[in-house]
């Protein structure tokens, strides 16, 4: 399958309701502070709205995105990472004590290995603390290893905890669209999120340290492109179920 007719099937998923996508409290995995908004910041706003607002957990430590800036060594960007996180989802209405960070290496998160089943107990315990019924994180197809990382953690607590499982595409919008994709056909929903598109919008722009204006100082670092934000800042967004 080509990219670009995956993309077309993704956007022509069925519009379901949140209770469809989520029927109790979800647990979402973020690679790194600021997917949880990309990917899901409709749904976050949606769920905190329903009066069941869900738990976000941010598995890097987000250092890797300035590793050459002087005036942002490691602790000072982990620490903007996690304010950025904070302001963020606090901005689409979920309560600080319902994020959480397990601090694991930027750009090198475990696919394997006692510090990934480490992460997998530290996730598992939150999802049965929290009482959640499923567990959301990036699309496998997502061409970035800290991605590939974190569905493969969500399969693992799936595996422990029960309760539904959902994928959310962040950099697979990015595919070109004559790239071969060696994926089944997609199967899932879109949610309608155009009353909280814009609380999402503010969201994303609330981490500063990924537009480059911020740090300055480090020509190697990244910035978020206008074409993921084109593709994601949208009036839906997308689950697929695995």
């Amino acid at each position: 399958m080509k990219a670009a007719v995956l993309h077309g099937i993704l956007r022509s998923l069925p519009v379901a309701p949140l209770s469809a996508i989520v029927p109790g409290t979800a647990l979402i995995l973020a690679p790194h502070a600021d997917d949880e908004s990309l990917g899901c910041g409709g749904l976050i706003a949606a769920c905190c709205a329903a009066g069941r607002p869900p738990v976000v957990v941010i598995l890097s430590d987000g250092v890797g995105s300035h590793p050459r800036s002087p005036t942002w060594p490691a602790p000072r960007l982990r620490a903007q990472r996690r304010h950025e996180a904070l302001r963020a989802v606090s901005s689409l209405g979920l309560a600080a004590g319902r994020l959480f960070f397990l601090d694991l290496p930027d750009t090198a998160v475990p696919h394997a290995g006692p510090v990934f089943e480490q992460g997998v107990r530290q996730i598992a315990q939150i999802c049965r603390d929290h009482g959640c019924g499923v567990v959301l994180a990036p699309w496998r197809g997502d061409p970035h290893c800290d991605h590939e990382a974190a569905w493969k953690m969500a399969v693992a607590v799936q595996g422990r905890c029960g309760g539904g499982l959902l994928a959310y595409p962040v950099w697979g919008w990015l595919l070109a669209a004559g790239v071969d994709v060696d994926h089944e056909r997609p199967v899932g929903m879109r949610l309608d999120i155009a009353p909280y598109r814009a609380a999402k919008a503010r969201a994303i722009s609330m981490h500063e340290s990924q537009y480059g204006d911020l740090i300055t100082d480090d020509p190697t670092g990244f910035r978020l492109p206008g074409t993921l934000l084109e593709a994601l800042v949208t009036d839906f967004e997308v689950f697929v179920r695995p």
